[in-house]
């Protein structure tokens, strides 16, 4: 293996995000832990279940039906029946299919929950769980259809169906047959064992793997906003003494004062005799510049918490019931609640829709020649003959605008709306899959307006003309290698989606910590 491809081991050690995200995007390889006693104990959980069935023990899900089923007992002659069962009426989710990257991180967590050894499920199912991983076939998972308790069960229900050979996947970058795929691949589809599709059901993988996908957009949105916001700065000749270290001193919160720093590091003039930018400062700058280390600090300095809540999720054995390989235990509880997944997704909507609108707000000074400190109105580059039929960033404005409401629109938490299901078993849900998709949508228009936002600040220090310190010369120059400044007007549609796709592959390098 090429020793610059990070590896990742699923096994007892924990995940992180950055791991999950890697191997979604297949800038990873991957193994299963080696030792041998880790894999025996994988086995031995297994056997606690079958032992049971042996003695004709009752046991949820494997005895009995599911949810509300409970009560009703599964004759052991109908047992190997059931899986089944199971995943099969399970198949009616709905909306769109998750994007192949998407789809690679839900076999990413299910894979890790089920290396915890307490799930009941042979070793064999997690081998072949790492072989689609590693062959890269993957479930078409529909997107909606969760509540997320008892956990994702309709979406999972395609992850156990592909596994055994059946509904459609994504193989080689076509939409197959389960079926035809494991033929070409030589592989006999899996018979689940009687335990097997609750333990690759009954969890939060669909939201925990959405969750990791949010937070390192999230996390890279972070500085892009702070680097939007000095190169605005520059354009407005805001004053950058509003970010001095004394003052975020006398208000310690970290993440405020590293966005305050970062700024610091942008915004640090070359010192020259003809430098007077002194002289041009005001007293003080409107809020969207003068208090953005306020605005982004909240973000930054949440991410610490939701990086926490994540990445437990991710390393925690999420499915019911769960089985003590050593004790030889059955374990009744509700692990597959994502109530943690629902409040992080809903706090990330809330704090990355307040960047689209500090963003929004940056862009709206930047056009309108009543505050833009001398740039031209809505920063047209054209000369002064043609200067009355062009309109340069104004369609931007109104577009930045909408996705920026949009965005604040999406905030309203799904974790308050849970609703009793399945004749009132599930009778408080998480909604933590709404909540997790909902932040992926914010996520979405907050980049959109990011994207608006970074090309009318890179027209804004154009059209300005003043020297840029070091950092921000070196962004303009990557920047101005696809994207020109706008003398006569020309539709932006092309490049706005072109920055979505630099922004969405994290293609600037920005700051190094965070």
């Amino acid at each position: 293996m090429p020793p610059n491809i990070p590896q990742v081991t699923f096994g007892p050690t924990p995940l992180s995000i950055e791991s999950v995200i890697a191997l979604s995007e297949r800038r990873a390889e991957s193994t299963l832990e080696a030792d041998p006693q880790w894999r025996a104990r994988i086995d031995r959980g297994a056997s606690v279940v079958d032992g049971l069935l042996d003695r004709e023990g009752q046991i949820y899900g494997i005895t009995t039906g599911y949810g509300d089923s409970c009560v009703t007992a599964i004759p052991l002659s109908q047992v190997e029946a059931l899986p089944r069962q199971l995943y099969t009426f399970h198949g009616c989710g709905l909306g769109r299919f998750l994007e192949p990257e998407a789809a690679r991180a839900v076999l990413v967590a299910r894979l890790q929950s089920l290396c915890q050894g307490v799930s009941g499920v042979r070793f064999a199912l997690l081998e072949r769980l790492h072989a689609c991983l590693r062959e890269d076939l993957l479930p078409r998972i529909p997107e909606e259809g969760s509540v997320g308790a008892s956990g994702d069960l309709t979406p999972l229900s395609y992850v156990a169906a592909m596994l055994c050979g059946e509904r459609e996947v994504i193989w080689r970058g076509e939409v197959r047959m389960a079926a035809d795929a494991h033929a070409e691949l030589g592989w006999e589809p899996l018979r689940l064992r009687p335990k097997e599709p609750l333990a690759l059901m009954n969890g939060t993988a669909v939201m925990t793997a959405l969750a990791c996908q949010a937070f390192g957009r999230a996390e890279y949105l972070l500085k892009l906003a702070t680097r939007i916001t000095a190169l605005n700065v520059i354009a407005l000749r805001g004053n950058s003494n509003h970010f001095e270290a004394r003052l975020f001193a006398a208000k310690p919160h970290p993440g405020q004062s590293r966005i305050a720093a970062w700024l610091r590091q942008d915004l640090e003039s070359e010192k020259s005799d003809s430098d007077d930018l002194p002289s041009r400062q005001r007293l003080q700058d409107r809020y969207s510049l003068r208090c953005a280390p306020h605005v982004l600090g909240v973000l930054a300095d949440s991410l610490g918490w939701l990086r926490g809540f994540i990445e437990t999720e991710l390393n925690s054995a999420n499915d019911n019931p769960l089985i003590d390989p050593d004790a030889g235990d059955v374990m009744h509880g509700g692990h597959f609640y994502g109530g943690h997944i629902a409040f992080a997704m809903d706090s990330l909507k809330t704090l990355t829709a307040n960047v689209a609108d500090l963003l929004d707000r940056q862009l709206a000074l930047l056009v309108d020649s009543r505050y833009n400190h001398g740039l031209p109105s809505n920063l047209s580059g054209a000369p002064a003959e043609r200067a009355m039929i062009n309109h340069g960033f104004k369609a931007v404005q109104i577009g930045a605008s909408a996705w920026a409401a949009e965005a604040l629109k999406g905030t309203m938490p799904a974790s308050v709306f849970s609703r009793s299901t399945e004749c009132h078993n599930q009778d408080k849900v998480s909604m933590g899959t709404i909540a997790a998709r909902d932040a992926l949508r914010v996520l979405e228009l907050t980049e959109q307006v990011a994207a608006a936002a970074l090309l009318a600040g890179l027209q804004g220090v154009h059209l300005r003309g003043d020297p840029l310190p070091t950092p921000l010369a070196a962004m303009v120059e990557t920047l101005r290698e696809d994207f020109a400044p706008v003398a006569e007007d020309r539709a932006l549609d092309g490049e706005l989606r072109l920055c979505l796709e630099r922004i969405r592959a994290r293609y600037w390098a920005l700051y190094s910590e965070i």
